[in-house]
């Protein structure tokens, strides 16, 4: 009998990672070893998607596969971010981890980066969602229970933050926006679906607005840095538990 592939799932607790998930776990070749997250240090919060680690840790216990934290700055320099990411994946091949699963769906040269880091480690990608329509995915995401709520946006989209994802949300955003968020434009948190045991209760809080550098193109999944930034405004909306 094939031994089952080995690997390291990039959870972001957005969508499109829950989505791959998914279709990861119905996967017999492939066995999940950790959800993999970069979490701010300073604030104790998932980097890019500003979601507090209490409602992480809820959700990889729901899940039931185990949580792998990568601590990071609040604002980690290209190489430092390189340099801890190498160590960590180092860390993760030596306990016989061989592939490192992502949910990106079109942004070719995120992907390149990701491989070409990989590479490095003698690590291999994998994309389940790669090159699916987004309207399609988020017809499958919703059409399979999945609920999420979107965490931040792009300065332009204050109207979106803090709301639920519904059908009639996506009638509204601009056309130029994508289905998914794939160029950055919103990340979201789910809380129920099909790959959790219970739903993650939760209750909105203030929103914020916040501007620094960012990653030019940044997608809904850790590991997410690429090597040109540009100064870019977010809305957040707090998520706290429910309890």
């Amino acid at each position: 009998m094939p031994q089952k592939l080995q690997c390291i799932f990039n959870w972001s607790g957005g969508k499109d990672s829950a989505l791959a998930l998914y279709h990861c776990l119905q996967n017999p070749d492939i066995e999940i070893k950790y959800l993999v997250t970069t979490v701010n240090d300073a604030l104790n919060r998932i980097s890019m998607h500003g979601v507090r680690e209490e409602l992480l840790v809820m959700q990889a216990e729901s899940i039931g596969v185990p949580l792998y934290e990568i601590r990071l700055p609040e604002m980690p320099g290209m190489k430092e971010y390189d340099d801890t990411m190498s160590h960590h994946l180092q860390k993760l091949k030596g306990e016989g981890i061989t592939h490192s699963i992502f949910g990106d769906i079109f942004l070719e040269d995120l992907k390149k980066y990701r491989d070409e880091r990989l590479a490095e480690i003698g690590m291999t990608g994998i994309y389940p969602l790669w090159k699916r329509d987004s309207h399609e995915l988020i017809n499958e995401f919703l059409t399979l229970g999945f609920g999420t709520v979107i965490a931040c946006t792009q300065a332009r989209l204050e109207n979106f933050v803090g709301r639920e994802i519904s059908p009639e949300l996506i009638s509204e955003l601009p056309v130029d926006v994508d289905v998914c968020g794939e160029n950055g434009e919103f990340h979201t948190f789910v809380f129920k679906g099909p790959i959790f045991k219970t739903p993650i209760n939760y209750k909105t809080g203030e929103k914020v607005f916040k501007q620094y550098a960012a990653p030019k193109n940044t997608d809904d999944t850790c590991f997410s840095s690429n090597p040109v930034t540009t100064i870019s405004g977010f809305w957040y909306c707090d998520l706290l538990p429910d309890n």
